[in-house]
C-alpha cells in the first residue's frame, strides 16, 4: 500500500468493483469487501436511504438492484488520502438513470465503507453554468412580458388554475431548501407557511436564540452565507436570510396559510389538501405531500396534577417569546436541555429570578470545545483551506455509517471531558447531573438517536455553576400548586411563570393531526436509529426512520433536521420526487419497516 498513492489504490479497487458489477458477478464483488463492511446508499441503487451491513446484506441489495441500475464509470474524484489506517477517496459513478458521488474507505486493501448518493438524473439536470437561461431575449417586440410579469402570472395560476405537483407544509429551512431544489428541477411546488413572513418561525422565538452550530455548517443550497457572516447566527439574522432566500430562489410560498387537513385519494393517487389562506379556504391536489415541520412533532406538554389550578402563566418552551415581561418575577423552567438552558439564560438576562428543574442527566459540551475537537475538521476556515468545501464536507459526513459513529465518538468525547475536566467538576459540584450518552458517545450519537438530551453550552452553564440560575436536580415534579411547583422531596418553588421545556413527539404526530391517526400509524415513528437506548427503541435500523425517503403511505414524505441536513437531504428527497414527476420507475428496495407507532 505504501508503494502506490492512495488515489491509485482506491482507483484499482474501483476498477475491480466495476468489472465485477458489469459482469453481474456478485460473489466477485463481495470478495472485494472485508469481513466488516458497510454500503450506505442514498437513492442511487435503492430509491431509498439504506445502510447494508456485511457481505450478505450487500449481496442481497445487489441481487435486487444491479440489473436495472447498471453502475459504471467508477472513478476517484478529488480528495484521496490515508487516515486511521484506512485509504479514503471521494468517488463518482454513473447509473443507467443518473450520476452519483460518494466515498470509499479501504482497510487492508478491502472495502470497509462505501457511500453512493445520486447527484442528478440524466436528461433532467439542473440548468446551471453553461446551461443557464439567458433571462431576456434581446431585440424589440410588442407585447413583451417582463420577468416580473411572468413571475406574477405564475404565482396567480399555481394553486388555482394549475395544480402543484408537490405541497410542502412548513416554510422553515427544510421546506425552503426542498422547494428551491424542486424549482430548479422543474417540479411545480407550493410551500405552506402559517406565519405572515418567511423566517417568522425564527423571529417569534425568544430574543437570545442563536444557532449553536457554526456558519460553515449551516449554508443553504445554492446561496452560501457571505464571508463576513458571524460564526454563530442570531435568530433574527437567520430569519431575514430565509425571507430573502425564498424571494431570490423564486419559491412559491403561501404565507399566512394553514394546512387544515389532507386526504389521499387512492383512486387518483393524489392528495386533497385543505388550506386556509388569509381567511379563505383553498383546496390543493398535489401528488406529493411533504411535512417539513422540523425534526420534531407536536410539543409534549406534561400532565402534572394541578396544572389547571395554577394562577400564574405556564406554557411550553416552543411558545416562549422573551423574558422582558418577567423582570423581578419568579420563573421555573422544567427541563435541562438546549431550550431549557437558553430560556433560563434569557429570563436571567432580563432580571427574572430563575430556577431550572433537572429531572434527568444531560450531556453538556462547551461550544468552543466542540468547535475545536469536532466541527473544525469539516466546518471551519481551516477546513476550507484544506480543500474541504461544503459539498465535500457533506459527503465526508455522510460517509460514516451510523453503526460506526459511536466507535469514533467515544474517544472524541473522552478527550473533550479531559480538556474541560475543571468545567465539568464545577458543574457537578453545583448539583448538575451529567452523562455522556449511555455508551459514552456524546452529542453526535444522541442527536441521531433521539434528537434531545443535550446542551451545547454558549454561556448558561456558568450561570448554573455560580448559582445565578438556581438548580433543583435529583427530583421530579410532584404536582403544580396554585402558586408554584411542588417537587418530589416535598419542597415548593414559588412561580409566576412555568416554562415546560419537555420536548416534542415524533413527526408522525403531524400526520395524525393533518391526515389521520391511521396514516400516522401506517407510517410509524420518525427519527431515531433503533439503537435500543433511551427514547430510541430497537430493533436496529441503521438510518433515521422515515426521514427524506419513501414511507408506507404513498406520496407522503418527511423533511426535517438542522440547516446542514436541510441542505444535503433536500437534494436526496428532491431527486426522488423529480423522478416520479418525470415518470421514471422508482422501485423502492427494502422499504421502511414499522416497529413503533410513536
Amino acid at each position: 500500500m505504501d508503494d502506490i498513492s492512495p488515489a491509485a489504490t482506491a482507483q484499482a479497487w474501483l476498477d475491480r468493483l466495476e468489472a465485477a458489477l458489469a459482469a453481474r458477478d456478485i460473489p466477485a464483488a463481495l470478495e472485494l469487501f472485508g469481513p466488516e463492511c458497510f454500503w450506505r446508499d442514498m437513492v442511487a441503487f435503492t430509491w431509498n436511504i439504506r445502510t447494508f451491513e456485511g457481505r450478505e446484506a450487500i449481496g442481497r441489495m445487489l441481487a435486487a438492484t444491479l440489473g436495472r441500475v447498471a453502475p459504471s464509470r467508477w472513478r476517484v474524484s478529488g480528495m484521496a488520502g490515508e487516515a486511521d489506517g484506512a485509504v479514503e477517496a471521494l468517488v463518482e459513478f454513473e447509473t443507467a438513470l443518473g450520476r452519483g458521488r460518494g466515498h470509499l474507505r479501504l482497510r487492508d486493501g478491502k472495502g470497509w465503507t462505501l457511500l453512493t448518493t445520486l447527484r442528478e438524473l440524466k436528461g433532467h439536470e439542473e440548468k446551471r453554468g453553461r446551461t443557464r437561461e439567458n433571462g431576456v431575449e434581446h431585440g424589440i417586440a410588442r407585447g413583451r412580458r417582463t420577468w416580473l410579469e411572468r413571475r406574477q402570472e405564475e404565482e396567480r395560476e399555481l394553486g388555482t388554475s394549475r395544480q402543484p405537483y408537490c405541497v410542502v407544509v412548513g416554510g422553515g429551512q427544510g421546506g425552503l431548501a426542498l422547494a428551491a431544489r424542486l424549482r430548479r428541477l422543474g417540479v411545480p411546488t407550493i410551500v405552506l407557511e402559517r406565519n405572515a413572513r418567511a423566517g417568522d418561525n425564527w423571529r417569534r422565538r425568544y430574543k437570545s436564540l442563536c444557532l449553536h452550530d457554526p456558519v460553515w455548517y449551516d449554508h443553504m443550497p445554492y446561496i452560501p452565507f457571505p464571508d463576513h457572516w458571524p460564526v454563530f447566527s442570531p435568530k433574527d439574522q437567520i430569519a431575514d436570510w430565509l425571507e430573502m432566500y425564498a424571494r431570490i430562489m423564486e419559491i412559491d410560498l403561501w404565507t399566512s396559510s394553514t394546512c387544515r387537513s389532507a386526504r389521499f385519494d387512492e383512486a387518483t393517487h393524489a392528495w386533497e389538501v385543505e388550506v386556509e389562506r388569509e381567511g379563505r379556504m383553498h383546496v390543493l391536489r398535489p401528488r406529493h405531500l411533504v411535512l417539513a415541520t422540523g425534526m420534531s412533532g407536536m410539543p409534549v406538554m406534561p400532565d402534572f396534577p394541578g396544572m389547571a389550578e395554577f394562577r400564574g402563566t405556564q406554557h411550553h418552551s416552543s411558545a416562549h417569546g422573551s423574558g422582558e415581561a418577567w423582570a423581578g418575577r419568579r420563573c421555573v423552567v422544567v427541563g435541562s436541555n438546549n431550550s431549557a438552558h437558553d430560556i433560563c439564560a434569557d429570563l436571567w438576562e432580563h432580571g427574572a429570578e430563575v430556577t431550572m428543574v433537572q429531572r434527568s442527566a444531560t450531556t453538556v459540551v462547551r461550544s468552543e470545545t466542540l468547535m475545536a475537537y469536532s466541527w473544525s475538521h469539516l466546518w471551519s476556515e481551516d477546513a476550507l483551506e484544506r480543500g474541504i468545501t461544503t459539498e465535500v464536507g457533506d459527503i465526508l459526513a455522510a460517509s460514516m455509517p451510523h453503526r460506526l459513529v459511536p466507535r469514533r465518538a467515544i474517544p472524541l468525547h473522552e478527550r473533550i471531558r479531559a480538556h474541560d475536566a475543571e468545567f465539568y467538576a464545577r458543574l457537578e459540584k453545583a448539583g448538575f447531573m451529567l452523562e455522556n450518552g449511555e455508551d459514552g458517545s456524546g452529542i453526535s450519537a444522541k442527536y441521531a438517536r433521539r434528537g434531545s438530551g443535550y446542551y451545547i453550552d454558549v454561556g448558561a452553564s456558568e450561570l448554573v455553576i455560580d448559582g445565578r440560575i438556581a438548580l433543583r436536580s435529583h427530583v421530579e415534579v410532584e404536582r403544580i400548586a396554585p402558586h408554584g411547583v411542588v417537587l418530589s422531596d416535598g419542597s415548593e418553588l414559588p412561580a409566576d411563570l412555568i416554562v415546560y421545556a419537555t420536548g416534542y413527539g415524533s413527526m408522525n404526530g403531524w400526520a395524525a393531526k393533518l391526515v389521520s391517526q391511521e396514516v400516522a400509524d401506517r407510517v410509524g415513528k420518525c427519527w431515531g436509529l433503533g439503537s435500543a437506548t433511551a427514547k430510541d427503541p430497537g430493533p436496529w435500523e441503521g438510518e433515521l426512520r422515515n426521514m427524506w425517503k419513501p414511507t408506507r403511505q404513498e406520496g407522503l414524505w418527511f423533511m426535517g433536521g438542522n440547516l446542514a441536513q436541510a441542505r444535503f437531504f433536500s437534494l436526496v428527497l428532491a431527486l426522488q420526487i423529480k423522478a416520479r414527476h418525470a415518470g421514471i420507475d422508482t422501485p423502492v428496495h427494502a422499504p421502511q419497516e414499522v416497529h413503533h407507532l410513536a
